[in-house]
């Protein structure tokens, strides 16, 4: 076995980010712009970040289209759609927050898609009243990441994106740092900073299918917080995507665009049937992403799928042209996983989790976490989505508490002025990881993460019940028993293997986390079903909140002000023409 070098690499810096996507690098952008050293780190390579993969567009209440949009319109829309579960003064905070956020990005460069006359173009999605989503074709994820990396490299930030965090280091409840290793030679990382910020992504990697890539999304904010003393918040409040992929089985859950289905796809089961007429007559496949992917999943269930636990989204009614002109990726990412051509041939697909609405507990203001000097931005964070994210808010959410979070870092840092490190957590840190890499474990990582995520798929996937989530945690504890024998084996290629040990410690505390919340979530809500308890339950218009030693407790929402609460409770227009689905 190759040993990890024995010399350990100190860094320093006064905050640093962890996760080099949109959410981390907009915080160290205003971090710099700031004047304040910053450092961010993550374990995949920048220019590759799971907020490449957003397609859809960004909202933002700029009235270039609908002259009658306002933030508290916006806002109305997002609590609303979140089943009334998203804390109102997230909400406020984003929507108001919006438009800045797009003027920034329109001055450091970001290409938006733009009408005859100049102004930036918005488009509907669901459940929007008004056209307010800006958009950069169907790449908008991938462009806002190179703005935001363009602009970082003129401010001269710091990244390095082969370190893996595995602990951050607390003393007397106040951050003083984080350890983890370099992915490519293994060499131990210890990294003192006055501040960290979190925006390593969620944990939908935890389910078998998934729209999350291998390493990415696998719990790891979620760890890293509950072990420093922070909470999660909504861990059971998981949005599943109608459409993903099921073979490759590498590449099970990728994501095949909604816009398929905003530009005529038809969704059939396995006898042939357009079943959306059974849930949705009037919006058909047009429906909401919770709704559309609960149909699919019953019709499954119910043995209308396919063999292979799917059922057939077909465009190939179309014409080619408009396919190869309005569904360019979903094209291409047929033709390269499946050598299956969608202008002739209908897709084989199936729900897949999508998006973490829950995460790490943050405060409205500034996203602390309730640790000194601990901060939570992105989808690692929670408090905007509840139990159904309303489209195009995941990218204007990360720009909006990239900048506050940003600046609350920097008036941190600038008014402490003392820091202890504690030797002991630094010690505990550093055995953890020797332990993984110390020969005569005989339980592979890789292997335990496919248990885990085939016992999420079965026990916590779009439908759950007492039973179910009861067995899933049995099932789970066995799994924690065996991931203590657990030896990670790095080679000449690096030390992914140390990686994969430490996501599979991320997935085993999230999905404990996501069952035991669930259990407690006795209703049906959004993205939550729950067989044994159909209807809505008034009571649980709140929050589940738990912590590793703590368990799960409620925590009630405060009611929305008046600006927008009148708006969100008022009846919606639920037409589809003119939208493009979630």
């Amino acid at each position: 076995m190759t040993a990890p070098h024995t010399s350990e690499r100190i860094l320093s810096t006064s905050v640093l980010v962890i996760g080099t996507g949109g959410a981390g690098l907009r915080a160290s952008i205003e971090l710099a712009q700031q004047g304040v050293q910053v450092l961010a780190v993550g374990k995949r390579r920048k220019h590759d970040a799971h907020t490449t993969l957003a397609a859809g567009g960004m909202n933002a209440a700029l009235a270039t289209m609908d002259h009658e949009d306002t933030w508290q319109q916006h806002a109305a829309d997002t609590l609303r759609e979140s089943y009334f579960l998203a804390d109102p003064a997230i909400v406020e905070t984003v929507a108001q927050g919006a438009a800045r956020a797009i003027a920034e990005l329109e001055e450091w460069g970001m290409p938006f898609a733009r009408e005859e006359d100049g102004r930036i173009s918005q488009r509907f999605f669901g459940a929007h009243t008004y056209r307010r989503t800006a958009y950069a074709g169907d790449y908008t994820g991938l462009e806002l990441q190179r703005t935001l990396m363009r602009r970082a490299a003129a401010l001269q930030v710091q990244i390095i994106d082969t370190i893996y965090i595995t602990r951050l280091l607390v003393a007397d409840g106040t951050i003083f740092g984080a350890y983890g290793f370099d992915i490519v030679d293994g060499t131990p990382v210890q990294i003192h900073a006055d501040a960290v910020i979190l925006a390593a992504g969620g944990h939908t990697r935890i389910w078998r299918h998934t729209s999350s890539r291998r390493d990415e999304n696998t719990g790891d904010t979620f760890r890293l917080a509950a072990l420093a003393g922070a909470r999660i918040r909504d861990a059971e409040l998981v949005q599943f995507h109608p459409s993903g992929l099921l073979e490759p089985d590498d590449a099970a859950g990728t994501l095949v665009s909604e816009a398929a289905r905003g530009e005529g796809g038809i969704l059939t089961n396995a006898l042939g049937e357009r079943y959306m007429e059974r849930y949705d007559p009037e919006r058909m496949e047009l429906s909401t992403r919770d709704r559309v992917a609960l149909a699919s999943f019953t019709e499954i269930a119910e043995g209308r799928g396919t063999e292979k636990g799917g059922v057939y989204l077909d465009v190939s009614h179309l014409p080619r042209e408009r396919i190869l002109q309005q569904l360019p990726r979903v094209y291409r990412t047929l033709i390269d996983l499946q050598m299956l051509d969608i202008t002739t041939t209908k897709m084989e697909i199936a729900p897949t989790a999508h998006y973490s609405m829950g995460g790490v507990w943050v405060a409205a203001d500034d996203h602390s976490t309730g640790v000194d000097g601990l901060y939570a931005i992105g989808e690692a964070s929670s408090g905007l989505h509840g139990a159904n994210r309303l489209g195009g808010n995941s990218l204007i959410e990360l720009l909006v508490y990239g900048r506050i979070t940003g600046e609350h870092a920097a008036a941190y840092v600038a008014a402490r002025t003392e820091v202890r490190r504690d030797p002991a957590a630094v010690e505990l840190a550093r055995q953890e990881m020797t332990a993984l890499l110390r020969d005569g474990g005989d339980e592979s990582a890789r292997r335990l993460q496919r248990a885990v995520r085939d016992l999420m798929s079965e026990h916590a996937g779009v439908v759950r019940t007492e039973q179910g989530l009861r067995a899933g945690l049995e099932s789970l504890a066995v799994l924690e028993e065996r991931a203590q024998h657990v030896t990670a084996h790095p080679d000449i290629a690096g030390f992914d293997d140390l990686a994969h040990a430490f996501d599979l410690l991320g997935s085993l505390l999230a999905a404990r986390a996501t069952l035991e919340c669930a259990l407690e979530r006795r209703e049906t809500r959004g993205c939550h079903n729950r067989a044994d308890f159909p209807e809505t339950d008034v009571t649980l218009q709140g929050n589940f909140v738990w912590s590793p030693s703590g368990g799960v407790s409620f925590e009630p929402l405060a009611p929305a002000p008046e600006s927008f609460r009148a708006l969100a409770e008022a009846g919606v227009d639920d037409s589809v023409a003119g939208k493009l689905v979630e």
